[in-house]
């Protein structure tokens, strides 16, 4: 029974990303809104609102990039900070955590 149902949520998971042309990872704001809906994520406005409260300054990129199937999604914030250091702030797109918060040496 429970692979049965791995097999389906498999089948579903992987129907979406090829009848929609989905990516696993995005970085198109018009796309990220549109991927959060339909999954039921946060919105970026609100993920970025907590990624700025974890780090202050300027977000340079964002992408919604999915986890493993069954680990779901995260934004990814790169954060200029106001000493033009470089930052990665992760927030689960489901709940809205912070998840990590590393200074990004590249």
């Amino acid at each position: 029974m429970k692979n049965a149902m791995r097999a389906i949520l498999l089948a579903q998971v992987l129907s979406i990303g090829t009848a929609n042309s989905v990516q696993a990872d995005e970085d198109d704001p018009r796309r990220i809104a549109e991927m959060a809906k339909r999954f039921g994520l946060i919105s970026l406005e609100q993920a970025q609102s907590k990624a700025l409260a974890a780090k202050p300054g300027v977000v340079k990129e964002v992408e919604l990039d999915g986890r493993n199937f069954s680990k779901g999604w995260d934004y990814e914030f790169e954060i200029i900070d106001a000493d033009g250091r470089e930052w990665e702030v992760n927030i689960d797109a489901k709940t809205g955590v912070v998840t990590s918060v590393r200074r990004d040496w590249f």
